[in-house]
């Protein structure tokens, strides 16, 4: 980019070390931060060396020059955060999940719309290379049909005894595991295998004292007619991070736990093959940036108009549409019906 983009981050929270580390290696200029917390944010401005600090979101926006933000901050704020930065005329990353409400989620895509600002949403599973690779073979037919996904997302705070910051508290968070991991879940399955047309989740509080879940799964029946599972949990051992997709051609797998950094599997068969367990089998070397960091850079290559969102407000919106129906399903113990 010839003039670096001006970018101010809302939130200096752990998340926001993840877009900092983006925008520095994409050569854009922060030039402001934002947290209530005035202890923290100094901390923040000292470490990444920025001169420009607020305790508010508004003062923010009226930064000389501005011309994007970050939006880091805990889950119930994104809306007006969001409807205030388009009102503002500067270009929206915000991270997962863009709202808990649908009606707030379209107004939010609506006046980014009329803003004429590029509105991304941070499920940064779109850029991990695994998915994008992913992506381009189904979508060229190297497994022919797809049949069945399976996705997994699972920690344990790292061994923590406590869930850590707001997570727990279903007025900031709005929910557990299933939404905290099963939206980028939500979203990952939607870029690889399409719309869903129903769920059925399950939702477990197992090991923290919370308000909110922390294991759970969900099946997913697919429009196109592939099933799916999502598995997510905050009761791991350790960090995983997967999935798994099959057509009647080929199967695809990446799994961090298998391989680290990890590999996308790619099994087929050659004609001749009547192998019961033996298949042909490509290891396909991964490249580029870590997720996080190229979702960031395909943010401001959005803006500088290089090429088309890669997770857009509706994306983002459908994640929610996925999330509530799977706490309906779990709270129902009935099959959802999704419509869009």
């Amino acid at each position: 980019m010839s003039t670096p983009i001006r970018v101010g981050i809302i939130g200096t929270g752990g998340i926001a070390g993840a877009h900092y580390l983006g925008y520095k290696h994409a050569g854009a200029e922060i030039v402001a931060l934002c947290d209530a917390n005035a202890e923290v944010l100094a901390k923040r401005q000292k470490r990444w060396g920025v001169k420009s600090g607020y305790s508010n979101y508004e003062s923010l926006l009226a930064h000389d020059g501005l011309d994007a933000v970050s939006i880091c901050v805990p889950n119930a704020l994104h809306f007006p955060i969001t409807m205030a930065a388009a009102a503002a005329g500067k270009h929206v990353l915000c991270e997962k999940p863009v709202s808990l409400d649908l009606a707030q989620a379209e107004a939010m895509v609506a006046a980014c719309e009329a803003a004429g600002v590029v509105f991304q949403v941070g499920h940064h599973m779109r850029s991990w290379s695994a998915a994008v690779m992913a992506k381009a073979m189904i979508d060229r037919g190297d497994l022919g049909v797809v049949t069945y996904a399976r996705l997994r997302q699972a920690h344990d705070w790292s061994g923590a005894e406590v869930v850590r910051g707001q997570f727990g508290s279903k007025a900031a968070s709005g929910g557990g595991t299933l939404l905290d991991n099963g939206c980028h879940l939500f979203d990952l399955a939607r870029y690889l295998c399409g719309d869903v047309r129903d769920v059925f989740a399950r939702t477990a509080r197992l090991k923290f004292d919370v308000e909110v879940e922390d294991t759970a799964s969900a099946s997913l029946g697919f429009v196109n007619g592939a099933i799916g599972d999502i598995e997510v949990a905050w009761t791991a051992t350790g960090w995983q991070e997967s999935f798994w997709v099959f057509g009647t051609k080929g199967s695809l797998e990446c799994d961090n736990r298998i391989a680290n950094p990890p590999t996308l599997t790619h099994r087929f068969r050659k004609p001749g093959n009547d192998s019961w367990s033996e298949t042909e089998i490509a290891d396909i070397a991964l490249d580029g940036s870590e997720s996080h960091t190229q979702h960031v850079v395909n943010f401001l290559s959005a803006i500088d108009g290089d090429h088309d969102v890669v997770c857009s407000g509706h994306d983002g919106l459908e994640a929610v549409r996925l999330v509530l129906g799977a706490y309906e399903s779990a709270e129902t113990g009935r099959v959802v019906q999704l419509t869009s």
